[in-house]
């Protein structure tokens, strides 16, 4: 599979997998105690925590350059 290749499906796939983190962190959000610190903890993880599973899909788009 060529480059052009690799980077249109994993751009498609980090679109679809944002709309489904951003949905599912929202869902979650409502759940937390009004608790500024817990408040603070959770949003500071899900701000992060986003970017670890695509990892691997942006070093799979990327080999073979």
């Amino acid at each position: 599979m060529n480059a052009r290749s690799r980077k249109l499906i994993g751009s498609m796939a980090i679109i679809a997998f944002l709309g489904f983190y951003i949905a599912a962190v929202a869902t979650l959000a409502e759940r937390i105690p009004p608790n500024k610190a817990a408040q603070l903890a959770f949003f500071l993880v899900a701000g992060v925590a986003w970017g670890v599973p695509l990892i691997p899909l942006i070093t799979w788009m990327n080999r073979g350059r």
